[in-house]
C-alpha cells in the first residue's frame, strides 16, 4: 500500500513538528534541571550560613552549661560519697573484721554465733525503692532542650521557604 504525495508531504510535517516539539521539550527540562540544582546550592548555603550558627550557638549557650552544671554537681556528690567511704566506712569495717577475727575462738560458742546471724540479718539493707534521681532529671531536662533546639532550628529552615521558590518573572514558553 503506497501514501498519495499529499499524504507523504503531511508525515514529513507532522514528523518535523514532533522533533521540534522534542527539542524543545528537552530545552525546558535542562532548565528545570538548572533550577533545581541552583536552588540546591542555595538551599545548602542557607543552611551553612544561617541553619547551623543558630543551633551550634543554641547548643553552647543553652545546653551545654545546663550539661556543665550536671555534671559538675554529680561529679560533687561522687567525690563527697568517696571520701566519706574512705574516711569513715573502711576503717569501721577495717575494725570489725579484725576485732571478729581476733576473737575467732569465741565466735565458736552458740550464743555467740546466734547473735551473729541476727545482727546479720538486722544490717542487711532492705532493697531501695525506685526514685527520681537527679541524673534522670538532668537527662529529661537535655533531651526537651535539644529538641526544642532541633524544633526552633527547623522553623527559622522552612518559615521563609515560599518565597525561595516563587520566580521573578515566569519565563516565555516557546511559539509552537
Amino acid at each position: 500500500m503506497s501514501l498519495s504525495r499529499k499524504r507523504k508531504k503531511e508525515l514529513k510535517r507532522l514528523k518535523g513538528d514532533a522533533n521540534e516539539l522534542w527539542r524543545s521539550q528537552q530545552e525546558i527540562l535542562d532548565h528545570a534541571n538548572h533550577v533545581a540544582r541552583e536552588a540546591s546550592r542555595q538551599l545548602a548555603a542557607y543552611g551553612r550560613e544561617q541553619v547551623v550558627p543558630t543551633v551550634v550557638s543554641t547548643y553552647e549557650h543553652r545546653v551545654q552549661p545546663v550539661v556543665d552544671r550536671g555534671y559538675a554537681a554529680s561529679r560533687g556528690i561522687v567525690d563527697t560519697a568517696k571520701h566519706g567511704l574512705d574516711k569513715a566506712v573502711l576503717p569501721a569495717i577495717g575494725g570489725v573484721v579484725g576485732s571478729v577475727l581476733s576473737i575467732s575462738d569465741i565466735a565458736k560458742d552458740t550464743r555467740v554465733r546466734s547473735a551473729l546471724e541476727r545482727l546479720q540479718k538486722a544490717t542487711t539493707p532492705a532493697p531501695k525503692k525506685k526514685s527520681t534521681s537527679a541524673g534522670n532529671v538532668i537527662a529529661v531536662g537535655v533531651g526537651v532542650l535539644a529538641a526544642a533546639g532541633v524544633a526552633y532550628a527547623v522553623w527559622q529552615t522552612f518559615r521563609a521557604d515560599d518565597e525561595l521558590w516563587v520566580a521573578d518573572e515566569e519565563p516565555a514558553l516557546p511559539n509552537l
